[in-house]
């Protein structure tokens, strides 16, 4: 696939998707928040349902993946603090007999400092007893009942998908049922060391996935989407996975950003081919559609959006600020109009929710900083504004 490919719904995007995954291992998606990443991936599992007359094939992770965890505090008594486990969900089949905790503790300690205990009860499902989770308490050193942060526990969730993901690919009978594995944003609210780290081992992980065997030692790999909006994650991921490794097979996959351009449901595809897609680049194009005269409509905020790519800018290049971009525009008069321009209008409470129209002496100048900006470093902008009747329809 070549070019930008337009979708007029998920519907359609879930077949291009699970189309790829015939000939290929893996699909990373890179995605602004709100395009309908979540929805996508509960779209691409509803469809393997209803291609398997009810039965799942993809096993997830998601928002929805996190909210089968909620913190309960004790206010009551104030000590039996810790997460509440929807047990209903398939996700926790077979848990107390897959040996799960200590391939969680040996993930978490990766990345966190604190210890876990879960608590167990016997559900009825079905005709049949199990033994699932309710309930996790967390410690560090002596002390128990411990509240941990967002992030830790987004960590811990994390941990918990991960060592479901060792378990299948050791072909336990629980998770017979996975052919597909969908992950969606698994890092959103982490500080970059443990985002890096997550994402290596994750892509760990999905290199195994792509190279599993079944008992005979014939080829069963599992197929793999990766999306996400962040964009240290996605490049890590895609150097992980793109490069080959010593003794393994490269893994056959691709790289796609994907876009809805309006309200109107309405995606398109880009392949993102053999380059890391950078978040800057892609927002580059955005303030480019927002600037055109005809069509766009530019804010006062879109001044904050130009100083932060400036600023992503300067720090690739090893430098500590916009001076470094401004010094590559030519004109002497025009660089000191603009740096004054920029440090004034991009440091308002400019509020994305509540947008103030740029006036037209401002819109003039943010045009022209924007267009002198991208000719001095000769950005290749992703071609995903055009109108959808010029791009090829799916």
């Amino acid at each position: 696939m070549s070019g930008v490919r337009t979708y007029q719904n998920l519907n359609s995007l879930v077949t291009r998707l699970r189309d790829d995954l015939n000939d290929k291992e893996l699909v990373l998606l890179y995605a602004y928040n709100r395009t309908g990443k979540t929805r996508l991936s509960m779209d691409f599992k509803d469809r393997g349902k209803r291609n398997n007359n009810g039965k799942p094939d993809t096993l997830y992770f998601n928002a929805f993946t996190e909210d089968l965890f909620t913190w309960e505090n004790d206010l009551e008594n104030d000590s039996a603090r810790g997460l509440k486990v929807n047990y209903e969900s398939r996700f926790f089949d077979g848990f107390s007999s897959l040996g799960l905790e200590p391939t969680i503790d040996e993930y978490l300690s990766r990345y966190a400092d604190f210890g876990f205990d879960f608590d167990y009860k016997e559900i009825r499902q079905g005709g049949e007893t199990f033994s699932k989770p309710y309930f996790v308490k967390f410690s560090k050193d002596t002390q128990e009942n411990i509240k941990i942060s967002r992030g830790e526990e987004s960590i811990f969730i994390w941990c918990i998908f991960m060592a479901i993901c060792e378990r299948i690919l050791d072909s336990h009978e629980s998770y017979q049922w996975v052919k597909y594995i969908y992950v969606d944003d698994p890092i959103s609210s982490l500080d970059d060391n443990n985002a890096v780290a997550i994402t290596c081992d994750l892509a760990k992980l999905l290199r195994r996935a792509t190279n599993r065997k079944n008992e005979s030692g014939i080829s069963n790999p599992l197929k793999i989407v990766v999306s996400s909006h962040h964009s240290l994650f996605f490049n890590v991921m895609c150097n992980e996975i793109g490069r080959a490794k010593e003794n393994e097979p490269k893994v056959k996959h691709r790289r796609y950003f994907l876009h809805r351009p309006n309200s109107e449901g309405i995606y398109t595809l880009q392949p993102t081919e053999d380059t890391p897609f950078f978040h800057h680049v892609a927002s580059l194009a955005e303030l480019q559609k927002a600037a055109d005269p005809e069509t766009g409509k530019l804010y006062t905020f879109h001044f904050n959006a130009l100083r932060s790519i400036m600023e992503k800018t300067a720090a690739f290049f090893g430098h500590s600020d916009i001076s470094f971009c401004l010094k590559k525009i030519d004109n002497d008069e025009n660089r000191a109009l603009f740096n004054r321009v920029l440090n004034l209008l991009s440091h308002g409470s400019y509020a994305i929710f509540e947008p103030t129209p740029m006036g037209e002496d401002n819109q003039n100048l943010f045009r022209q900083i924007l267009k002198d900006f991208i000719a001095s470093f000769q950005f290749d902008l992703p071609k995903i504004f055009a109108e959808p009747s010029a791009r090829k329809p799916t």
